[in-house]
């Protein structure tokens, strides 16, 4: 029992280097281009069982990496979300499936988010901005409701494919936000009708594409900016504690090598003392 946690501690090692991190991440590009190769009939009739063969040995690897950081860090293992993200990604690829679930297998693909550092940023920059982006998706989804029902008030009757109801006009207003072939396709043919439809269709791609969309961006880039600052106190922190705690180790030997020079000039003191005594 007292070589366990010795155990542990080499395993952590072991887990955590940065060789066994760039090797987990050749073998999910690897396994992104073997489940890839899967796809094609031609290549597993030629090579089949040595793909499906290193799909086995992959997930077994990954399934073994799971096991021992579970085995390493126990309870602590369920504290880090990314752990929990691996545990789950790996487990679904490990349930038989067949048909249309089979194609689950790909998930362990997005294990690559929680290898690289700067992939997992993004990801967590898209989690913290989650408040703001369902708050953006509200007021869009108001202005397509507004939009909606005044695009079906006005060309419902000259345009009922387009704007019949009020799900097909937001379907509809929906295309022209994404500037998908609004202006020949939807656009100019409502305007041959209706000349000053252009009063309508500007003021919501002005609304809708140019400023609520690029509220999204600027709320993931604010989110981006907030977790790098924060890591950035948090780095300042930790050197300001680094740095403190030298300098106390500094002043005490200080402290300690000034005691030691105040006992050996004593000593030098009751020695040139004692000589003076001494007769000659």
């Amino acid at each position: 029992m007292s070589d366990t946690p010795n155990l542990r501690a080499r395993l952590e090692r072991f887990i955590e280097a940065q060789r066994t991190q760039r090797f987990i991440i050749a073998l999910i590009l690897l396994n992104a281009v073997t489940l890839g190769l899967e796809t094609s009939d031609t290549v597993m009739a030629w090579m089949g069982p040595v793909i499906v063969s290193a799909d086995v040995i992959i997930l077994s690897i990954f399934t073994a990496e799971v096991l021992t950081k579970l085995f390493v860090y126990r309870l602590r293992f369920w504290r880090n979300p990314w752990n929990v993200f691996d545990f789950f990604v790996v487990g679904i690829a490990l349930i038989p499936a067949a048909g249309p679930f089979s194609v689950l297998r790909v998930l362990r693909l997005l294990r690559l988010v929680s290898m690289v550092p700067k992939l997992r940023f993004i990801v967590e920059a898209l989690l913290r901005a989650i408040p703001g982006i369902i708050s953006i998706i509200g007021l869009l989804l108001l202005i397509f409701y507004v939009f909606a029902i005044i695009a079906t008030g006005l060309f419902r009757e000259s345009h009922p494919e387009w704007f019949g109801t009020l799900g097909a006009s937001m379907f509809t207003l929906f295309q022209i936000m994404t500037l998908e072939s609004w202006s020949m396709g939807i656009g100019r043919p409502v305007m041959e009708e209706h000349p000053w439809a252009w009063a309508f269709f500007v003021p919501f791609i002005l609304i809708a594409t140019f400023t609520v969309l690029n509220l999204f961006i600027a709320i993931i880039v604010d989110a981006m900016q907030r977790m790098h600052d924060r890591a950035m106190e948090i780095e300042q922190q930790m050197i300001h504690d680094s740095v403190h705690e030298e300098n106390q180790a500094l002043h005490s030997e200080i402290q300690a090598l000034h005691q030691e020079t105040v006992a050996l000039q004593e000593r030098l003191a009751r020695m040139q003392t004692i000589l003076e005594k001494r007769p000659r």
